[in-house]
């Protein structure tokens, strides 16, 4: 099986410039007054262990008072104020973007064929529970959350191109405000390159933005939700019963 994974891209920072601010000002004061008493607390403490809260509290403060922050950085998030026009599906510079594909031993007509048929869509994709027109090309969705939780989100299809391009947003006042595409091309060894680009805005605000940034990095994220629907979607319409789509086991 090939997985490929693509992450955020940046652009390279020329050397002595100042650091882009990633981190919003709420953010800001918050970090100055959390890592101050942190450093405080730590240097009382007069041990190693002391020592290392310190040190953690001096780099808050410095995020505090520099308004950027690393690990945003890494991770292509920005809590940091911006104008954005208000139809715009997620705020650019807060959403957080996943790109992930896989190779499939199926022709780009036949997937493409299954992802467009919408309340069939569950039967290959886990996570999703239901899908179900609305009529004016609107659909509502059900989806599976960790905890036993369920997310709900209207969406209508912006763009498509038979066997090649599906591409969606969020309207209304979804759970989840996202928009996304699933992209469909020949592999060079035969099959397809099915390719999924979501890019998403985490509920909760900037809050809801840290928790994003820290589960990302410790693995806890929807990345890995994604990468597991691709591959059981290969498994299921490389080996399953697919036939009404035009495929065969």
């Amino acid at each position: 099986m090939d997985m490929a994974m693509a992450g955020v891209h940046h652009a390279a920072k020329a050397p002595g410039a100042e650091p882009v601010r990633n981190v919003g000002d709420s953010e800001r004061v918050l970090s100055v007054l959390s890592g101050g008493a942190l450093a405080l607390y730590g240097l009382q403490r007069r041990d190693l262990r002391g020592l290392a809260l310190a040190g953690l509290g001096a780099a808050l403060v410095r995020r505090g008072t520099t308004g950027h922050c690393d690990v945003y950085s890494a991770l292509g998030v920005s809590t940091a104020d911006d104008l954005t026009g208000k139809a715009a599906t997620v705020d650019a510079r807060r959403a957080i973007k996943i790109e992930r594909s896989i190779t499939i031993d199926r022709p780009c007509e036949a997937l493409y064929a299954i992802w467009r048929d919408l309340e069939h869509l569950p039967e290959y994709v886990d996570h999703i529970e239901s899908v179900h027109r609305l009529g004016s090309g609107r659909t509502h969705w059900v989806a599976r959350a960790p905890g036993d939780k369920r997310v709900e989100w209207d969406s209508e299809i912006v763009n498509e191109i038979p066997g090649q391009l599906i591409a969606w947003k969020t309207v209304g006042d979804p759970d989840i405000a996202h928009a996304g595409s699933v992209h469909f091309s020949d592999a060079p060894g035969g099959g397809t390159v099915m390719r999924v680009v979501v890019d998403y805005e985490p509920p909760g605000g900037r809050l809801g933005m840290l928790v994003a940034a820290f589960t990302r990095l410790f693995g806890k994220a929807p990345e890995a939700v994604i990468e597991d629907e691709l591959r059981r979607f290969k498994a299921r319409v490389e080996t399953g019963d697919v036939a009404a789509h035009g495929l065969t086991p």
